[in-house]
């Protein structure tokens, strides 16, 4: 009954006719040199797709028929990445009517006609054919009152939502499993080397955003989960501060640490999505606490944006031994990476640490406030429902569920549900929980963040992907930037962990992370960009040859 049917035939005979008048009356303009003119899906940006668009050169029903070819043939084929969980079925026939409005009337953003993928916590109408289940079968076939915060903005600035994205399931916060693993999604995994760890918990979003099957994704963030699968796969990722983007009608774990925010293969597309997403929502009150006027995040793309600007080094807990896989080969790449920041007109403040690292990484602050949060916004979440076939409406529904359908929920080695059991013993707000909750204020952001900054008069602070690096910004509910920064060497030795999934291994990369205060993202994405610029890491290694896909834009074009 829960079995996950994906929706790979999207083209019904109402959306066929429809798309035929479309491509008649756009009367497609194919150019001379077509193998050089039509972009390479793998590293095509959003600017380049709008090129293209804007000259007829293809249609965005084009796009979305190369990407679901590109997703067919890796997704469950091949490699078998598992990267995306379901395909809109309503993608051609949104990107039909979206040709013909650029046609009649011009587009209404940068995003006009370009298809996106959402992380399958991100809500989306039923109606539209797509589920929204954070990966798990007590959601499937769920039905939901509206369309997520972001998506309407999404939408509203022309994007076609292309499908939803394999996640760790309920975000990573229902027990002990293999990152990127849900009942439905099945066991994502890293395009850079089979069976490779993806990160979590916005896996699918990573690999598929890291091998051209969308241009741009969305994840979501609690602590590391839109940074460490940026970092693991190669992209720029944008996790903006708490209240910059809303979370309304996106499956939580934590009030004070989610965020919503963009994956990308570079960061000029990141931040044009991060355009359209970010502004205030009255569904999700955290977003009034944002300025006034959310800045154009496109005008920070400047590659001089690193000149006189002091960046500190956090070296202090974060480099101890074993929280750095294979340490020398990040630590190297890192040191390099500085030097590249000098070169960029940059003060390097090294060491510059955070007061209460140490005090932040033996804390159980974080776990006993978002167990209260998490049993309490889930709650919230089922009760809101319009539906749900399975007939799960709390957490403590959900636990048993699972039990109920082991084979669907809990197949071998998945079996762990302990982050569940252990978010429905909790009682809701109490002294405790407040108790909790100042103490990560206080040591992520008073005596964190906030203090380094203030001591040594700091633009931003700047670390390797580590096991710890996304946990201060993650308690003080700011924004974090990751860049690629390197790629393990041919010579690692994989090593399993839990699950299938081995880390680290040859080739899988690793990234450079941007923080700082509150609302500091234009900054921040600014001197992420320069760097980026400078080094273009991200082309010093494509993913393994098997998981590349093949399908480009001239095999569907009808010359």
């Amino acid at each position: 009954m829960f079995r996950l049917v994906l929706l790979l035939v999207i083209s019904t005979g109402h959306a066929r006719g429809f798309l035929d008048t479309s491509l008649d009356s756009l009367r497609v303009q194919w150019p001379d040199n077509l193998d050089t003119a039509l972009p390479d899906l793998y590293e095509a940006s959003i600017r380049e797709l709008q090129t293209g668009l804007d000259a007829r050169h293809f249609t965005s029903v084009d796009l979305v028929k190369a990407y679901v070819g590109r997703i067919e043939e890796v997704n469950l084929r091949g490699p078998q990445l598992h990267a995306v969980q379901e395909i809109n079925p309503s993608a051609l026939s949104q990107a039909a009517f979206l040709d013909e409005e650029r046609r009649l009337t011009g587009t209404r953003s940068l995003l006009h006609g370009i298809p996106i993928l959402l992380k399958d916590n991100i809500a989306t109408i039923a109606s539209e054919g797509m589920n929204t289940t954070a990966g798990s079968y007590s959601l499937l076939g769920s039905v939901v009152t509206d369309d997520s915060g972001v998506v309407k903005r999404l939408r509203k600035a022309g994007a076609i939502i292309l499908g939803k994205t394999t996640m760790s399931e309920f975000a990573g916060y229902r027990g002990q499993a293999a990152e990127g693993w849900s009942g439905i999604g099945g066991q994502c995994t890293n395009a850079y080397y089979p069976n490779a760890n993806p990160c979590g918990s916005s896996a699918g979003s990573g690999v598929a955003v890291s091998i051209g099957l969308a241009t741009v994704a969305l994840g979501t963030e609690t602590d590391g989960s839109i940074s460490c699968p940026s970092s693991f796969n190669n992209l720029a990722g944008i996790k903006p501060t708490v209240g910059l983007t809303s979370r309304a009608g996106v499956i939580p774990i934590s009030f004070h640490q989610d965020s919503v925010g963009p994956m990308a293969r570079w960061l000029e597309d990141a931040a044009i999505v991060l355009n359209a997403i970010a502004g205030v929502d009255p569904n999700d009150n955290y977003t009034l606490s944002q300025p006034e006027s959310v800045p154009d995040y496109t005008k920070a793309l400047r590659k001089d944006a690193l000149r006189g600007k002091r960046i500190g080094v956090p070296r202090k807990t974060f480099f101890e031994e074993g929280l750095i896989p294979q340490g020398e080969s990040i630590v190297e790449a890192f040191e390099d990476a500085l030097d590249v920041l000098r070169s960029l007109g940059a003060t390097v403040i090294d060491p510059a640490d955070i007061p209460s690292s140490h005090e932040m990484r033996e804390s159980e602050s974080e776990e006993v406030t978002a167990d209260v949060e998490f049993k309490i916004g889930l709650n919230d979440y089922y009760s809101r429902l319009a539906s749900n076939p399975s007939g799960v409406r709390t957490l403590a529904d959900l636990i048993a569920f699972n039990l109920e359908h082991k084979d669907l929920e809990m197949p071998e080695p998945y079996t762990d549900q302990s982050e569940l059991i252990r978010a429905e013993a909790t009682s809701g707000y109490n002294a405790t929980y407040f108790d909790h909750l100042s103490k990560n204020i206080d040591i992520g952001r008073t005596r964190g963040i906030d203090a380094a900054i203030e001591e040594h008069d700091l633009d931003a602070l700047v670390i390797p992907q580590t096991l710890f690096s996304s946990q201060p910004a993650a308690l003080a509910g700011y924004p974090i930037i990751t860049v690629p920064l390197g790629f393990m060497a041919d010579s690692v030795i994989p090593e399993r962990g839990r699950g299938p999934t081995v880390y680290p291994a040859p080739g899988v990369p690793f990234g450079l992370y941007f923080f700082a205060s509150a609302f500091s993202e234009f900054e921040l994405i600014g001197m992420a960009y320069a760097y980026e610029q400078a080094t273009k890491t991200r082309l010093a290694r494509k993913a393994y040859p098997e998981a590349i896909p093949r399908t480009q834009l001239w095999d569907v074009l009808e010359l």
